[in-house]
């Protein structure tokens, strides 16, 4: 028997949930019909550190806008991700401070 998949919706929650919890201001824009394109799903600061996260899910794909934006942001100095929900264990050490590669 196979889980049922979390939808986008599901999975931005939950890192919006953690990231909160763990003193980060996300951004989310809930209608982007008049936003730039591409922009990412997230964007959080905490302190000295800004993160912009593109949202996808495990076989998602970044569109070339999304990869132009996520290009300029990280030229820019911000932490740039492409999140999906096989990665939780390595978000919830970016957003805590922890190398990426700790196990929690």
């Amino acid at each position: 028997m196979t889980l049922p998949q979390e939808s986008e919706k599901q999975f931005q929650a939950a890192i919006v949930d953690l990231a909160q919890q763990l003193g980060w201001h996300c951004f989310h824009t809930f209608d982007s019909r008049r936003s730039a394109s591409g922009f990412p799903d997230l964007f959080m600061v905490r302190g000295r550190r800004a993160i912009a996260a593109e949202l996808k899910s495990d076989t998602g794909r970044v569109t070339e806008a999304q990869d132009v934006w996520l290009a300029a942001l990280a030229e820019a100095g911000v932490e740039t991700f492409v999140w999906r929900p096989r990665d939780k264990q390595t978000i919830t050490g970016i957003l805590i401070g922890r190398p990426a590669s700790v196990a929690l």
